[in-house]
């Protein structure tokens, strides 16, 4: 049996073996389609009757080399790369969606997901309840329905930090015969392994933590393999009943464990081809082999960055799990005990015009749409990433008018911190 690997040396080493005389690098296959000696093989690769390369639209063995690094390091059976972590999300619940079909979401997510899931998914008759993380399994569970398909989380929410309590929302959809996703964006599997506390579905957006160098943008989708489709197989006709595009195949009869995302691939990608580009794949991968020397680093760097804040009388408020103090220390301790991520939501005493001018203040520390990368970066989610939403949709999204997102890179924290303090001291004198 061969030795299973730690997640280090699955970043470093998982999804690419090359055999004799091939590149010790995982090489980039920038080819759209591969060739085949008759028509016979290539037939049975269009019915899905053997396995193998013939459009990238579909397949690529760049993209399948990472999406399988990424699988092992979630500890998955499987997994899928797509265009963006829009692109997966999307996928992920339209896999088991369909029109007339209901979902459950939490109400911190990221404001793009959530205009997906509250606007876009709507237009397409499925319809998405938002909860609240704090509200009682009572009040939960009532917002199930007999349509319901899956019950949506995010591990560590963009942007307001709240952590999310897998576990527990693991049991409330499976006692509903539902799986239930979580976008591990923020945490990666190097912080957190979202199956290992009930999840059967974890999405990605690759663009930040992975990627890590703000180079390529895409997502992933992971399957654990522990949802029995079939024992709830009413409620998933896509997976459990026949598939007249190819010619009546049952995915659950014909793929077992592997059936979400062998559909979600011959499927969804085939019809609607949100690929990830493979040199955007062979990126990724780069981005990858130190994800586990990273993760650390911005964990450290916000720690000491949050505990900073904490301690500036200009500052009114900041999440951080880190932090002792703080909602959800208990919670990250349970689920992130070596760290949760480098982001960082705060508040400064004052006008949304004063943290504006704290943020054009800042010399090294740059204003940009990004998170999640080896560069401290800042944002005003309320102005920028979710100023689409209405005033009452940022206040059910936990979104205050002051937050502050601050997403602590690997420089030196020492530069960091004297960065805001400078930046601080333009605004408000302490």
């Amino acid at each position: 049996m061969e030795k299973k690997l730690s997640r280090e040396s699955l970043c470093v080493q998982g999804g690419w073996k090359p055999k004799k005389g091939e590149p010790r690098v995982l090489p980039i296959y920038q080819s759209t389609t591969f060739k085949y000696d008759n028509s016979e093989q290539m037939a049975r690769l269009f019915d899905l009757e053997e396995s193998g390369y013939f459009y990238t639209r579909l397949q690529n063995p760049t993209n399948d080399a990472v999406a399988s690094k990424i699988a092992a390091l979630e500890g998955g059976i499987a997994a899928m790369l797509t265009s963006s972590g829009q692109a997966a999300n999307f996928y992920a619940i339209f896999n088991i969606c369909q029109a007339g079909d209901h979902f459950i979401s939490i109400n911190t997510i990221y404001g793009g997901t959530y205009n997906l899931f509250g606007v876009t998914m709507k237009k397409l008759g499925i319809d998405c309840t938002f909860i609240e993380p704090d509200w009682s399994d009572e009040q939960i569970e009532a917002a199930f329905r007999p349509n319901t398909k899956c019950f949506f989380g995010e591990t560590i929410s963009n942007p307001g930090c709240q952590v999310f309590d897998i576990e527990r929302f693991a049991r409330l959809a499976h006692k509903h015969g539902v799986p239930l996703v979580v976008d591990n964006t923020f945490a990666t599997p190097i912080n957190c392994r979202p199956f290992e506390w009930g999840a059967d579905i974890v999405t990605h957006s690759t663009t930040k933590y992975m990627d890590g160098h703000a180079t390529a943008v895409g997502g992933a989708i992971v399957d654990s393999g522990n949802f029995d489709w079939n024992a709830h197989a009413e409620k998933f006709p896509g997976l459990c009943e026949p598939d007249e595009s190819y010619h009546g195949l049952t995915y659950t009869k014909a793929f077992g464990k592997m059936a979400y995302i062998q559909k979600a691939t011959a499927q969804l990608m085939r019809d609607l081809g949100s690929i990830q580009s493979p040199q955007n794949a062979f990126l990724l991968n780069l981005g990858l082999e130190t994800l586990h020397l990273r993760m650390p680093q911005h964990c450290k760097n916000a720690q000491a960055v949050a505990e900073f804040l904490e301690n500036d009388e200009r500052v009114a408020w900041v999440n951080y799990s880190g932090l002792k103090s703080n909602k959800y220390y208990t919670l990250a301790q349970k689920y992130l005990p070596n760290g949760s991520c480098g982001v960082i939501a705060f508040g400064l005493k004052g006008s949304k015009e004063e943290a504006i001018k704290f943020m054009d203040s800042l010399e090294m520390i740059c204003i940009v749409t990004h998170v999640a990368d080896a560069r401290t970066c800042v944002l005003h989610p309320a102005s920028h990433t979710h100023r689409q939403l209405s005033d009452e949709q940022l206040k059910e999204a936990g979104i205050a008018p002051d937050l502050i997102r601050l997403s602590v890179g690997i420089e030196n924290v020492n530069d960091i911190i004297d960065d805001i303090k400078q930046a601080l001291d333009k605004v408000i004198k302490a």
